[in-house]
């Protein structure tokens, strides 16, 4: 398996990069942060389980890693096309230096105009004359499963720079567009098997809410955001209708689509029934209406009194919460949201994961 995606995916690529996501990240499973930004385990780690593989390694963490069964090219973070030159981050670095992993492979996140050229790195990589003995057999890359989770971040970008909601509607061809290029390089690199998800509900994060929401009449009858998931939606509509295309243009190709948006919808909207609680506060945090603050995020630490406590702590039981950060989910939300999708209930065509590396009938 290799994937593809953003922070609801990357099992440690930030963290190789930039310092470990502190703790309590990891705390449910792990037992000690993990690289990932949730409790435990993501969804990712779940589909490379019930496929019997090991849990995939951040190709930026490269040392003491076997990536014989594959890698993870997600990386916090992580945008589909290139950021607005003025986009600057938190540390004052330009956004594509968070994401170098990405680019690699093709995800076009800091270079426009992506060519074989630039793919240089991972043409080396594949033919093993940088780890050897430790990358996958040459013939795994036609064989593999390539799993894609990314676009939030593209959405999100528009509203960081005070763009409309329609103008940021409006970026979102050009946004696929750039993926649909990306997969078609991965095609002709000898990939066949693609497991693309959807984005999922942004307006019922609760940093979306905290951060870019003005009108509370936006709100609906479950506490989300109208406009932020009207986007969403409009983003996998075209999504899906770009993977259309995608099977035409790659006749050998067995690409499925995965609906996760409808999961975590029903999740966030169905709480109560599935035996979950408080849907937009987040387990982890530091105040405010949806215990999230930007400033002091899960796990930050500040000196009270002359000691260093963490002041934005988890909640008494992750189990029973689905926001985990304010921004993404708990182990136990990833859990039951693989649940529902393993079995294809949720994909186009309809086929299970265990199926996701053949063609059916609907794919040609």
């Amino acid at each position: 398996m290799f994937n593809f995606g953003d922070s609801n995916s990357d099992t440690g690529g930030l963290s190789a990069a930039f310092g470990q996501a502190p703790y309590p990240n990891g705390e449910t499973y792990f037992h000690t942060p993990s690289g990932r930004y949730s409790d435990g385990r993501l969804l990712i780690d779940f589909i490379v389980e019930s496929l019997r593989l090991p849990h995939l390694s951040a190709f930026l963490d490269s040392v003491g890693s076997n990536f014989s069964h594959g890698a993870n090219f997600a990386t916090a973070g992580s945008t589909i096309r290139p950021p607005k030159h003025n986009h600057i981050t938190k540390w004052g670095q330009p956004h594509f230096f968070r994401c170098a992993a990405c680019s690699i492979l093709g995800l076009p996140n800091k270079i426009p105009n992506i060519s074989k050229k630039k793919l240089g790195l991972f043409q080396n990589w594949q033919i093993g004359e940088v780890f050897g003995k430790l990358l996958p057999k040459k013939d795994y890359f036609s064989q593999a499963l390539y799993t894609f989770d990314i676009g939030q971040n593209d959405l999100t970008a528009g509203y960081k720079l005070n763009l409309t909601t329609e103008q940021v509607k409006a970026y979102v061809p050009d946004v696929l567009s750039q993926l649909s290029h990306t997969i078609k390089i991965v095609y002709e690199q000898g990939g066949r098997s693609f497991w693309i998800h959807n984005t999922g509900p942004l307006g019922c994060l609760p940093y979306v809410l905290d951060r870019f929401l003005i009108n509370p009449a936006q709100i609906d009858k479950y506490g989300c955001a109208d406009q932020f998931n009207e986007v969403a939606q409009y983003f996998n509509q075209r999504l899906k209708e770009a993977l259309l295309h995608l099977k035409k243009d790659l006749p050998l190709a067995a690409i499925t689509y995965v609906d996760v948006y409808s999961v975590k919808r029903t999740l966030i909207t169905q709480t109560k029934k599935y035996g979950f609680e408080n849907p937009l506060i987040a387990c982890c945090g530091h105040g405010g209406k949806y215990n999230y603050n930007r400033y002091a995020k899960c796990g930050t630490k500040k000196t009270i009194n002359g000691n260093e406590t963490v002041i934005a702590k988890s909640c008494n039981d992750p189990t029973v919460r689905i926001n985990w950060d304010g921004v993404h989910y708990t182990e136990a939300a990833n859990k039951w949201i693989f649940q529902q999708i393993v079995n294809g209930s949720f994909s186009d065509p309809p086929n299970p994961l265990k199926m996701a590396c053949r063609r059916s009938r609907m794919d040609h």
